[in-house]
């Protein structure tokens, strides 16, 4: 199992996009507020994948892609259909990158979420 943890530069915002964009749910249960109001651990769940979101930590090592001047990471979510979803991700304030297209059976684009992770929605819809 591979578990993507995101430092981003506001948690508690991203935490609201993924909602919102993927329809990803905070496991309560596993969110952790650090003394400072800063998030140091969130679990999220897209239907049975969980992945991680924290604030910034540069002292550990967690920095946000923006921080570093772009990400080297992609990554890929299967949804039910990856125009909505993309279409959604560019309202909610992400970036477009490459919009949806036909591609190896299956239909996929990329984004820019706004804290510089990269994703694609991607669906079984040709």
């Amino acid at each position: 199992m591979i578990i993507p943890y995101l430092a981003v530069d506001d948690a508690r915002a991203a935490i609201d996009y993924y909602g919102k964009v993927f329809r990803a749910e905070l496991d309560e249960a596993e969110f952790y507020e650090m003394d400072d109001g800063k998030v140091g651990h969130a679990t999220m769940r897209i239907g049975d994948t969980s992945f991680f979101v924290s604030d910034e930590f540069p002292e550990l090592g967690a920095h946000a892609p923006a921080s570093l001047g772009g990400t080297t990471v992609g990554i890929v979510v299967f949804v039910k259909s990856a125009d909505n979803t993309y279409a959604m991700a560019i309202d909610a304030g992400g970036t477009p990158d490459r919009p949806p297209k036909n591609q190896n059976g299956h239909r996929s684009g990329w984004f820019i979420d706004p804290w510089g992770h990269r994703w694609s929605p991607t669906s079984d819809e040709t």
